[in-house]
């Protein structure tokens, strides 16, 4: 293919950085260390996302890295669809990418790398070490991401909530790299570099489970679902064996800055046969809270969806049910949750398709298994039944 390039307005300086996806996030990160004049080198296959940016330049709206609304502005720069002609190798792979596409992201870019540098993992999920075993655990680096953007028309990137990355590496002493990574990164939101990625990916990990998930299922925001008592409940289901999963396995999470203690937020099991106790009053508040601060939050996996894609469920609540089966544990809400969105993905074209009603009853049918005394099982949901 050609190359396709706007003309940059500032001479890039400092580690070169090649950004494969520029959908939301992706997108919005290269177009803020443009704007800072790196030596950014943005990929995209789009041929409509690429076309819009070369006339019109990256355009960011939305809200500052506090939250708050921020004037809009447009970035002028680079933008390649043929990596050939981006003249590698990079200090810093970005993988901006869905979960689905990131093993086939690192497997091409993986000779662009420059000796001693790293591939950045920005996808919800576990996809580090995923990455790991392609181009080697020392050449990964994660950037968890805690704030939202959407691209819901080419080139044009809304920023929906404030936040910033926490940094690591595979392994417990981070390096320099991840250093240089915060640094680079302070541009977009407030950076931390940690010693236990793992905390922090599962911690996330949890969280995602509950709001990409859902709000896939759901078919709508965030700031909507969550005004449901019986959605928050599905949610607080879904993080609580989550965070079982992770304590049975030894894993330490980590309090996302911003965000709530998913350990203190996890159902006990008196909560979970019991009706208006005032700690499980406190933790749908919480909820509620989060519902009003990501309120314009829209899952990026419900976008996939309705755009023909592979969600991406698999790399999240599956991962926390395979690790379940690993250890000998079962996710009953998290496997169901599979398994409606892989109907829901199958049953486009029987017009089988996402909102609240899906929620109701994935609620009645988990309330059911309770009662019934399964131990949680909930039957599997079949396209008929959705």
């Amino acid at each position: 293919m050609a190359l396709a390039r706007a003309t940059s307005t500032t001479e890039g300086t400092g580690p070169r950085v090649l950004v494969v996806g520029l959908g939301g996030i992706g997108g919005t990160i290269a177009a803020h260390l443009l704007a800072r004049g790196l030596d950014v080198y943005p990929v995209t296959s789009n041929a409509q996302i690429r076309d819009v940016i070369l006339r019109d330049g990256y355009r960011l709206e939305g809200v500052d890295a506090s939250g708050r609304p921020a004037a809009a502005r447009v970035v002028r720069g680079p933008i390649y669809d043929d990596i050939a002609e981006a003249h590698g190798p990079f200090e810093y792979v970005f993988l901006a990418v869905q979960p689905p596409q990131v093993e086939e992201a690192a497997r091409r870019y993986a000779s662009l790398l420059a000796p001693g540098g790293a591939m950045v993992c920005l996808q919800n999920g576990l996809c580090e070490w995923r990455i790991a075993s392609i181009v080697g655990r020392t050449r990964v680096l994660g950037a968890v991401v805690s704030w939202g953007a959407s691209m819901d028309s080419p080139g044009i990137y809304q920023r929906t909530s404030g936040g910033g990355f926490t940094i690591g590496g595979l392994d417990a002493h981070p390096d320099a790299r991840c250093v240089v990574l915060a640094d680079m990164l302070a541009c977009i939101g407030p950076t931390a570099v940690t010693d236990n990625l793992v905390g922090v990916r599962w911690t996330k990990l949890a969280m995602n489970c509950a709001v990409s998930s859902l709000g896939t299922i759901g078919g709508d925001r965030l700031g909507r679902l969550m005004r449901h008592r019986f959605v928050r409940r599905l949610a607080l289901e879904v993080m609580t064996e989550a965070v079982a999963v992770a304590a049975a396995d030894g894993i330490r999470l980590e309090k996302i800055a911003g965000t709530i203690d998913l350990q203190a937020l996890a159902l006990t099991e008196v909560e979970r046969t019991a009706r208006g106790r005032f700690s499980l009053l406190r933790k749908h508040l919480l909820l509620m809270a989060v519902g009003l601060r990501y309120r314009r939050l829209r899952s990026s996996m419900l976008r996939a969806l309705e755009r023909g894609r592979p969600p991406a469920v698999d790399f999240l609540n599956g991962e926390v049910v395979a690790r379940a089966r690993a250890i000998g544990r079962s996710c009953p809400v998290n496997e169901e949750i599979c398994s409606i969105v892989h109907v829901l993905a199958a049953g486009r074209a029987h017009q089988v398709r996402p909102g609240l009603h899906q929620l109701r009853t994935l609620y009645a049918r988990s309330r059911a298994a309770d009662r019934s005394g399964r131990g949680g099982e909930v039957p599997a949901l079949s396209a008929r039944d959705a």
